[in-house]
């Protein structure tokens, strides 16, 4: 019997062992706003869990009300910066690109213009020996990137560290090698739902040629050489998204959905803010923000128009902006009112919203998803386009170019989305969808990196796939060896008829 007792322990004792130990995680978060705010919420989910979590943070941009302020009790950070001559110039830069989004001139030069920012702040930092040394001494066992930015998976690569990375929705701009059909699956930036007519498919298939030369463009310069080989060095490909949003489609094993790690139960409001929502009565009120990286619209137009439509609806506005832009010119209605930072998930949560006005950001789509919101999305830049055209295929809102926003159009639109149910019970529906996931997303994601720690990597995640040569993947090889087999030998008998033909004629001249 104690031999058996004995078993029994050792056996759980082996089992259980390497989950109880703890591992040291490097979490890399080199762009500010909303891509913070998720590196944080895993960064302290993982500490939470009894890793040794160690965040690089690039504190880069601040804008008012937003905080880099350190939770108690969770994981240690590094910060890093270029110093405040280069942020005010870098944040001037995208005040100027701000306008741009804002009169709908998103564009590509735009974006690599941004990469270039991301390429200089990469070369400083990769140079600053301080910083780097400081790192390799920790030896850490992993580390968990923001995909977007592509110096994330250099430095991952110099500290010589097994990377995990957490990137957006399915089918962004970033090259991973999932299968993607494009007869149902939208390639980035074509703006198609999954149901598409024969013009919807050629346009996909076009962009889906034009996809792979962009990649390479991207890549042409410093510091992004070589981005697809650390892309398929990752051990694992975490998606900040779930099925209530995504169209359904194929997944390799080393991808994972694990939308909704910001999702949290809404907290009462401070009383000045309830008094204000409670003096609209059962009209509620409507939550407006832009993202972390728009503090104010540059537009003086637009603007008019936006406070305009605002006037002409019963419901408050609550709208994230800083005041201290507002255009002395221009008077704010009664119903309206601006902060500069806005408690955006316990406000979702409140029993009197009716609406989210939004750029699209992803974060900001699974907030609405769990609190079940209707949106107004105005899409600016990225993949704020392509997530809005999703959430108006799921039935979630409505979407207006900023270049086409009229009062009446957003009073008339506003007034839609509020008065017609089905936007409300669409959003019922799948938040239902989102929120009966057997396991939370913040849980899911830690047990999936320690799973790569305890497996000792992802190679088993990986197909062959990866490492075959395109020719091969596409079947290339074996279209040759059939044309061949097929055509070979008629080729060869009008070659021989030929020659004979020839030859005949030869003689009979002789």
């Amino acid at each position: 019997a104690n031999n058996s007792m004995g078993i029994v322990f050792w056996t759980f004792f082996l089992v259980v062992l390497p989950v109880l130990q703890s591992a040291k995680i490097l979490t890399v978060c080199l762009i500010g706003g909303s891509h913070y705010l998720l590196l944080d919420e895993i960064s302290h989910n993982l500490h939470q869990q009894g890793h040794d979590v160690h965040m690089l943070l690039h504190k880069l941009l601040l804008l008012p009300g937003f905080s880099y302020t350190a939770r108690a009790d969770s994981y240690k950070r590094s910060t890093w910066s270029l110093g405040e001559k280069y942020i005010n110039e870098y944040n001037d830069w995208f005040l100027e690109q701000q306008t741009q989004f804002l009169l709908g001139r998103e564009s590509f030069n735009g974006f690599l213009n941004f990469m270039r920012h991301l390429s200089f702040q990469c070369d400083k930092l990769l140079g600053d020996k301080e910083i780097i040394t400081s790192l390799q001494k920790e030896q850490f066992d992993i580390t968990i990137l923001d995909a977007f930015n592509p110096c994330s998976f250099i430095l991952a690569h110099k500290l010589g560290i097994t990377f995990a990375f957490y990137p957006g929705p399915l089918n962004g701009p970033l090259s991973i090698t999932l299968p993607s059909p494009v007869s149902y699956v939208p390639v980035f930036s074509s703006q198609l739902s999954d149901h598409m007519n024969l013009w919807g498919r050629a346009k996909n298939f076009f962009y889906s040629l034009l996809s792979p030369i962009a990649e390479r463009h991207l890549e042409s310069g410093p510091p992004s050489g070589g981005l697809n080989e650390l892309h398929q060095g990752a051990e694992l490909w975490a998606f900040n998204t779930d099925f209530s949003l995504e169209y359904p489609q194929p997944l390799m094993p080393y991808a994972v959905l694990v939308g909704g790690l910001l999702d949290k139960v809404a907290k009462p409001l401070e009383q000045e803010l309830e008094l204000w929502i409670s003096s609209f009565g059962e009209t509620g009120f409507i939550v407006v923000s832009l993202g972390s990286m728009v503090s104010s619209v540059s537009v003086d137009p637009l603007l008019v128009e936006l406070v305009a439509g605002f006037s002409m609806i019963p419901q408050g506005v609550l709208w994230r902006y800083d005041s201290h832009k507002w255009p002395s010119h221009l008077n704010r209605p009664p119903n309206l009112k601006l902060l500069n930072w806005l408690p955006i998930n316990d406000l979702l949560g409140h029993k009197k919203v009716r609406l989210f006005i939004t750029h699209g950001g992803q974060n900001s789509l699974l907030q609405v998803v769990y609190h079940a919101v209707p949106v107004l999305g105005v899409p600016l830049f990225g993949d704020q386009f392509d997530n809005l055209v999703r959430a108006e295929t799921k039935g979630l809102g409505l979407t207006i170019n900023p270049k086409h926003i009229t009062r009446e159009l957003l009073r008339t639109t506003i007034q839609s989305l509020i008065q017609d149910l089905r936007f409300k019970s669409s959003a019922l529906s799948l938040s239902r969808i989102h929120r009966s996931h057997p396991i939370p997303p913040a849980l899911r994601f830690t047990q999936w990196v320690e799973h790569i720690l305890n497996s000792g990597g992802g190679a088993h995640l990986k197909p062959v796939s990866l490492t075959q040569p395109w020719y091969q993947r596409y079947l290339l090889d074996l279209v040759l060896l059939f044309c061949l087999a097929l055509f070979g030998p008629a080729v060869l008998c009008w070659t021989l008829c030929r020659t004979k033909n020839n030859t005949d004629k030869h003689k009979k001249t002789q």
